[in-house]
């Protein structure tokens, strides 16, 4: 099976400029091609993680990634899929972002040898001068077309403001830069980056009078259509200091049973004939295929040492095994109350529920145990010898912390 008719089979692909040239370009290597990352945050996440994968995929069959962050596109924030407007940054924290970005993505992406880029759309950007930009590039787009594209229609039920509205024309020069200075003739991007897409193979066509071309990857969506990446703690991040090993693990070893066998075919690099097999899987079989896939990419993320030990914390969860790679809590001698801790103060200082009523219906629901044995009741208490031992703390089947007490 040729690279571009594997990414259609991974379910990988949603929209294409055009086909024959694209997958041509693909299967021959001769696609230099860009994805974009706005450093909105100093870690990227799940959801860049399929970009991550495609372009590794990508890579491995010959083609050149350019990892373009976007230090000038974030000075003004991309209107897509918001309703509100996004805050705006400093020169010096993108800059920050920056850095931590290339440290995740060269997990990813092999640097080395001129086989991929790493660049900043600030380097042109920042110094276009505005009624160079009105004649040159603004002249080659139609505000009627504009206002028609779907990464604008939330915006403008609010208000868009006039900073967002350059975004489109933004990420559109960025392709018709990277087009003549590197050559570029492929962007990628998610499903509603669409729009802004077609501007710059657009721009360039106007330009310079050739072909270049564009893909959107299929978002990542979970059975009832929400992206996936997404906590009540907030985003799963690639960080180890934002989401730990183990969290991470956990967020796909927890996945819906209706949403395993896509997250494999479209993030793991196992062969599809081995996740066909594993389409067969019903019912409690099912957990096999999840803790697959939660190994895989805790292994691609955090290294295959990572990998292992979340993977032995996951499974001493269930068994009487070793629970020295669990998640804990530090709870020291101030959070003693005369000696003791009471649970619900134990659930609320261990993260594990978010107020002192949450912790309360816990435990009158019969939710939360103590090494294994079910709390009933709210005043139950634990002294300084008790918490010195080995405790965990689970709240549900799937919650849990190791308590690591600090006289």
């Amino acid at each position: 099976m040729k690279l571009y008719d594997e990414l259609v089979a991974r379910g990988l692909i949603a929209q294409v400029t055009n086909e024959e040239e694209i997958s041509n370009l693909i299967n021959e290597g001769k696609a230099t091609f860009y994805i974009g990352f706005d450093p909105t945050a100093d870690s990227l996440h799940v959801g860049h993680f399929m970009a991550l994968c495609l372009m590794k995929r990508l890579q491995m069959g010959g083609n050149k990634p350019i990892a373009l962050i976007g230090g000038g596109t974030a000075m003004i924030g991309d209107p897509s899929g918001r309703t509100d407007m996004r805050q705006m940054m400093t020169e010096e924290t993108i800059q920050h972002n920056v850095e931590c970005f290339k440290k995740q993505m060269s997990r990813f992406i092999d640097f080395s040898e001129d086989k991929a880029m790493l660049v900043n759309n600030a380097d042109w950007l920042l110094d276009l001068n505005y009624v160079d930009v009105l004649r040159e590039v603004g002249a080659h787009f139609s505000v009627n077309r504009m206002l028609t594209a779907e990464c604008y229609k939330q915006r403008m039920e609010k208000g868009l403001s006039f900073l967002e509205f350059n975004y489109m024309i933004m990420q559109s020069y960025d392709f018709y830069a990277l087009f003549q200075k590197y050559g570029c003739n492929l962007q990628f991007g998610g499903d509603d980056q669409w729009s802004n897409m077609l501007g710059g193979t657009e721009l360039i066509r106007r330009k310079l009078g050739k072909d270049a071309h564009a893909m959107t990857i299929t978002l990542l969506l979970n059975s009832e259509g929400k992206k996936m990446g997404k906590t009540q703690k907030g985003a799963v991040w690639l960080d180890p200091n934002k989401t730990t090993p183990f969290e991470f693990f956990q967020y796909w070893r927890n996945v819906a049973d209706a949403d395993v066998i896509k997250c494999l075919k479209m993030l793991t690099f196992l062969p599809l004939e081995q996740i066909q097999e594993m389409e067969k899987y019903e019912g409690s079989e099912l957990n096999k295929a999840k803790e697959v896939l939660a190994y895989e990419l805790t292994s691609l993320v955090h290294g295959e040492e990572e990998g292992k030990k979340a993977l032995e914390a996951a499974r001493a969860l269930f068994t009487s095994g070793n629970a020295a790679n669990m998640p804990t809590a530090d709870i020291t001698a101030a959070d003693l109350n005369d000696g003791t801790i009471d649970i619900i103060s134990l659930l609320v200082k261990s993260g594990l529920v978010a107020s002192r009523n949450e912790g309360r219906r816990g435990v009158e629901q019969g939710g939360v145990s103590v090494n294994d044995e079910k709390v009933t009741d709210v005043a139950t208490t634990y002294t300084a010898e008790d918490l010195a031992g080995e405790i965990i703390i689970k709240r549900g089947k799937k919650n849990f912390r190791k308590i690591n007490f600090i006289a």
